[in-house]
């Protein structure tokens, strides 16, 4: 049997009295882009933070490689190797984009490593450092997107999170990013990324979920999703 970089079994999450999550199943196999598509409040978000610590489950397993980590605290996931680029980018907007990353590298112990991740975003992201010495906050929307990222990769992922990299963003910066993502997975990074904007993500990953009102009510080959006009119209408002 394959082993799952991520396996989710059964996850439920609830806020209060309202079931956020009810009980879904995702697998992620190491080296793969996984798509977790849907429309807001489908419980995509919630999804992501499970997998994080950030939000306790009521139910079910989230594996690590074959490690349980259900409700394991936040800073102990991150550590090992499961890192989130959060939705809204929530860059520190009064420090540098350089200030930023070394920020993102506080779990990496090896200087060596730290200078290399450094390299590998630059490489990734040019325009962060023809910006290094900018305030966060005077960057640009797609510039605070790629540098939310950059951030999240400078801590070395295992498991790369992305909530809603598209959000607020031109079509033709989201495509540039969508790229760059398809880039750094092809290098090795497992990625799960949750997306309303169904198409662009369909045509960079290789495994969807479809997710509505906290429950899975479609799942497939990215490929064979793409070509599915319910899927595209009824719940992505996509053409």
């Amino acid at each position: 049997m394959v082993q799952m970089a991520l396996d989710i079994e059964n996850l439920e999450v609830s806020y209060g009295n309202i079931r956020a999550l009810k009980g879904i199943n995702i697998k992620v196999p190491p080296g793969s882009i996984v798509a977790l598509l849907g429309a807001n409040g489908a419980g995509k978000t919630t999804t992501l933070k499970a997998i994080s610590g950030i939000v306790a489950t009521r139910g079910g397993r989230i594996k690590l490689f074959n490690s349980d980590i259900t409700n394991t605290p936040a800073e102990k996931i991150t550590a090992l190797g499961v890192i989130q680029s959060p939705e809204g980018r929530q860059v520190f907007p009064d420090l540098t984009v350089e200030e930023n990353l070394r920020i993102g590298a506080f779990t990496v112990k090896s200087k060596a490593e730290i200078k290399r991740n450094h390299e590998r975003v630059y490489k990734y992201f040019p325009r962060l450092k023809e910006r290094e010495k900018q305030m966060a906050g005077t960057l640009s929307g797609g510039e605070q997107q790629m540098l939310a990222i950059a951030r999240a990769l400078m801590a070395s992922p295992k498991v790369l999170l992305l909530d809603e990299p598209s959000l607020g963003l031109a079509p033709l910066i989201v495509q540039n990013i969508f790229e760059i993502v398809k880039e750094i997975n092809k290098e090795g990074t497992t990625i799960l990324i949750v997306e309303q904007n169904a198409l662009q993500t369909l045509k960079i990953a290789d495994y969807a979920y479809v997710l509505e009102v906290g429950e899975i009510n479609m799942e497939g080959k990215a490929s064979e999703l793409i070509q599915d006009k319910r899927l595209i119209e009824a719940y992505l408002g996509g053409h």
